[in-house]
């Protein structure tokens, strides 16, 4: 049975991710660009200068949302994850080096995409029973096409429902698990019975503290991504620095390798055999989608909470969003992986066949030794799938609540926490392979709604650029 599951799931999974759906999720990008006036580099300083900019400004969010901050750090806790690492190892190996230059051109117009998705969150979002803030594209569609397009929003909820149990649930508590795991298995013998007992254990854990999270709503998943997410962030940024550093003889020819690989990738990997520059777009531009989520429609939800009153200052937060995922994260370890396996280093990749985190271990071992990179990759790992699991929580829930209302939020919640000790137990390849198709799924009806809202999103473009305080003081009226 699992075999006939695996089949349809990978011709479902051929057909929404294949060369269609890049064009669709590049090209709306590119549209969504052309039309804002390069929105995303036009106005990248005004951005920082009002996201990250204002980062020590202390303000507290009325009832039933969050503040901005917490929003954007709720939406980063889920698309930081172990994309960034385990997903760009694995698109640098089948894609070659030239891959990562297509994750940046992915994200690039993924930073517009993104801007517009937080941007119509904002717009149409409404109160729920509990009078918190909900939005995200089954509201925008809903609220901004109208009810004859609500069946739209309902397949996106379907979708996204059952997604937060494989990409932000079992999958993720599996890879804490394993990761740990095997740090600790650097420093203690142990039988495979034992190791389960020990993964056993990881997922009660984590099933416990997201227990703890859900039950203070909305605010203490704000409050708990808030601090999280900085603190995992500068970890891991710290241990990619201290191996580029440490190989920084080696930057010129990485950075040589990886523009002549993104049109030449032959000339990077010596013509190894199913390595092209098909491959180095397909795995860049996917694994970039999948790190950064932009125009899956996922992040909107999160916003969707911020205590604001404009969407378009709103949406400057999903600029940045993409910006700290795929520009600056995801290359952190891209260079900190080729960096290690350039020049007169030992290793070297084997180029066309997958790999995962191993090899950021690897890489990092370069540097810090065997055992002290297993734990660097599993501190980062563990903080990167934990945030995820917390803001994935929401997402579903979110989801959930839209289709059969507020009541379903707690029993949703005690399902989600169940299944991550089942999932920590579990061999899960297949759970990760039909959370990926479920994932492109949630991308089609967000993505015909972007196209169809456009109009919505360039007025209110216009009329906040044109005036920014103004458009604040027509939003208050």
């Amino acid at each position: 049975m699992a075999e006939i599951i695996a089949e349809i799931n990978g011709k479902i999974n051929g057909i929404v991710w294949g060369i269609p759906m890049m064009i669709l999720i590049i090209g709306t990008g590119l549209y969504l660009t052309i039309r804002t006036g390069f929105l995303q580099f036009s106005k990248f300083g005004y951005a920082m200068k009002n996201t990250i900019g204002k980062v020590f400004h202390k303000v507290e969010a009325k009832e039933g949302a969050v503040t901005p901050l917490q929003a954007l750090t709720t939406a980063l806790a889920a698309t930081v994850g172990t994309g960034n690492i385990a997903g760009v190892c694995g698109a640098i190996a089948v894609g070659g080096p030239g891959a990562i230059f297509w994750m940046w051109v992915s994200a690039l117009v993924g930073m517009c995409t993104k801007f517009a998705e937080v941007t119509l969150a904002i717009k149409y979002r409404e109160r729920n029973d509990k009078g918190d803030w909900v939005g995200g594209p089954m509201y925008y569609i809903k609220n901004g096409l109208g009810q004859n397009w609500k069946w739209l929003g309902t397949l996106f909820a379907i979708f996204g429902m059952l997604a937060a149990f494989g990409i932000g649930n079992m999958t993720q508590v599996n890879t804490i698990a394993t990761t740990i795991g095997s740090a600790i298995g650097e420093f203690v013998t142990m039988s495979d019975g034992a190791m389960n007992i020990v993964y056993l254990i990881i997922g009660i854990v984590v099933a416990s503290i997201s227990a703890l999270v859900y039950l203070g709503g909305l605010k203490r998943i704000g409050s708990v991504t808030e601090k999280l997410v900085p603190v995992m962030a500068i970890i891991y940024i710290l241990g990619c620095l201290a191996v580029i550093i440490t190989n920084s003889q080696h930057v010129g020819k990485v950075f040589s390798d990886i523009f002549i690989g993104a049109f030449n990738p032959g000339a990077v990997v010596g013509g190894v055999a199913g390595v092209g520059i098909k491959q180095a777009i397909t795995k860049g531009v996917g694994r970039g989608i999948f790190s950064n989520e932009a125009g899956l429609g996922s992040a909107p939800i999160a916003h969707a909470a911020a205590d604001t009153d404009s969407a378009v200052r709103q949406g400057l937060f999903g600029v940045f969003e993409v910006f700290a995922d795929t520009i600056v994260i995801c290359t952190l370890t891209a260079l900190t992986v080729m960096c290690a396996y350039t020049g007169d280093n030992a290793m070297s990749i084997e180029f066309g066949q997958s790999a995962g985190a191993g090899l950021a271990i690897s890489a990092f071992s370069t540097t810090f030794g065997g055992k002290a990179a297993g734990v660097v990759v599993a501190i980062g790992l563990t903080l990167f799938a934990l945030s995820t699991v917390l803001s994935w929580g929401l997402y579903g829930t979110r989801c959930a609540e839209f289709l059969f209302g507020t009541r379903i939020i707690k029993p949703y919640q005690v399902l989600f926490c169940l299944f991550m000790i089942v999932g920590a137990t579990m061999e899960l390849q297949l759970a990760w392979d039909i959370a990926d198709t479920l994932n492109g799924l949630m991308a089609i009806p967000n993505l015909i709604a972007l196209l169809l809202l456009s109009p919505v999103v360039f007025k209110l473009v216009r009329e906040y650029f044109s005036d920014p305080a103004r458009a604040l003081e027509k939003k208050a009226k």
